[in-house]
């Protein structure tokens, strides 16, 4: 099957998707916003495509994969909006708080931090401040296993240096 055939495919059953996106989103944008990254999905994995098979349910299979990917991604937001009297969004902090700085200074934290190696203080600082393992990973460019040891090996030296219970890291 040539682009242009495959183009003209997901052109014609694009229609028959809006409902389904409309369903899944109950929003008239979000919906929108589904359909276009259903189509981009489509057109980016064209070549996993089969001819012969029914278009309609691969179409529709990305579509429920991605809303699902977006509702997880979603509810690991870490981060509570709530609207004010005017209607804007105002970040309220994080969802859940960090015990080890309930239990100790931030000034005094933030000199443990800056004291540690190289190495290990970027991957540390990152993961203090909320992210995963694998997302410090994608930001610095190194390997998992690396950014999991050198957080460890980070744990271990400000425990040292501080003295305090902080297993909760």
């Amino acid at each position: 099957m040539s682009t242009i055939e495959f183009n003209q495919l997901l052109i014609s059953h694009s229609d028959r998707l809006k409902p389904h996106a409309i369903n899944f989103t109950k929003d008239g944008e979000e919906a929108k916003d589904l359909l276009q990254e259903t189509m981009y999905r489509a057109l980016t994995y064209r070549e996993k495509f089969n001819e012969g098979t029914n278009i309609q349910a691969w179409l529709f299979t990305i579509m429920r994969n991605t809303f699902i990917n977006r509702y997880r991604r979603r509810g690991r937001e870490k981060k509570i909006f709530q609207a004010d009297p005017s209607g804007f969004l105002q970040q309220r902090g994080p969802a859940t708080g960090n015990l080890a700085e309930s239990r100790l200074g931030s000034k005094e934290i933030l000199e443990a931090i800056h004291l540690l190696p190289e190495g290990c203080k970027i991957p540390f600082s990152l993961y203090f401040e909320g992210y995963q393992y694998q997302e410090i990973a994608d930001i610095m460019g190194i390997a998992l296993g690396t950014i999991k040891s050198r957080i460890h090996l980070a744990r271990k030296l400000l425990k040292t240096r501080i003295g305090a219970d902080v297993t909760n890291w």
